[in-house]
C-alpha cells in the first residue's frame, strides 16, 4: 500500500504498541479477573464478594462479546475505515475485522497527508463504503475531507467511543464500560451493514 505508515489493513498492520487495551472485551475480562484476585488478597474478608462480582461481570462481558461476534459474523462487510486516529486495534483484532485509518494508533498528528486522504477516499469508493468512522472528540475534518474526495460524496460519519475522555458528569448520568461498549456495538453494526 502507498504510505504504509498512515494506513493499515489485514496484511499491513503496523507493529505500533496500542495502549487501548480496554477496548477489548477479552482483555477487560482478564483485567477484572486479575483485579478481583488482587482485591481478595488485600481484603480476604470480602474475597468471596469480589469473586462473585467478577463472575457476574464476566457473564455480562461474555454476553456482549457474543453479540459482537454475531454482528461481525452476519455482517455484509468486514472492514472499517477511520478518517481519524485509530485506538480500536484490539477490538478489530478480536473479531477479525480489517481496517484502514488516517493515523496508526492514537498518533499526535492532526493533519493527514494528501496521499493519505486520496488513498482513503479511493478505498471508500473501491469498497463502496457508506460510512467513514471517527472517534469521540474528533472535529470530523479529516473524515469530511475524505468524503469530499470520493465519487459519491454522500457517506455518513459514524462515531465510536474510545473511552479516552469520559467525564465525571457522563459517569454520573449512567455512562459505564458496558454501556459505551454496547453503544460501540450499535455503531459497528451500522458500519458493517
Amino acid at each position: 500500500h502507498a504510505n504504509e505508515e498512515s494506513h493499515a489493513d489485514e496484511e499491513g498492520h503496523e507493529d505500533v504498541p496500542d495502549e487501548h487495551v480496554w477496548l477489548s472485551l477479552n482483555v477487560a475480562e482478564a483485567a477484572c479477573e486479575y483485579l478481583a484476585g488482587k482485591l481478595g488478597e488485600l481484603d480476604p474478608t470480602n474475597k468471596e464478594k469480589y469473586t462473585a462480582n467478577a463472575a457476574a461481570y464476566f457473564e455480562k462481558l461474555n454476553e456482549l462479546d457474543g453479540e459482537y461476534q454475531t454482528a461481525v459474523n452476519g455482517a455484509a462487510r468486514k472492514m472499517l475505515l477511520f478518517g481519524d486516529r485509530f485506538p480500536f486495534r484490539y477490538l478489530v483484532d478480536d473479531y477479525g475485522l480489517d481496517y484502514y485509518a488516517a493515523f496508526v494508533g492514537c498518533s499526535a498528528e492532526t493533519e493527514a497527508s494528501f496521499e493519505t486522504i486520496v488513498f482513503l477516499a479511493e478505498k471508500v469508493d473501491e469498497e463502496q463504503l457508506k460510512h467513514v468512522m471517527v472517534i469521540d472528540g474528533s472535529d470530523h475534518t479529516i473524515a469530511q475531507t475524505i468524503i469530499e474526495n470520493t465519487k459519491d460524496k454522500n457517506q455518513d460519519i459514524l462515531v465510536m467511543d474510545s473511552m479516552q475522555s469520559v467525564t465525571a458528569d457522563e459517569v454520573a448520568s449512567g455512562a459505564s464500560y458496558m454501556s459505551i461498549m454496547q453503544s460501540n456495538l450499535d455503531v459497528l453494526k451500522q458500519a458493517l451493514a
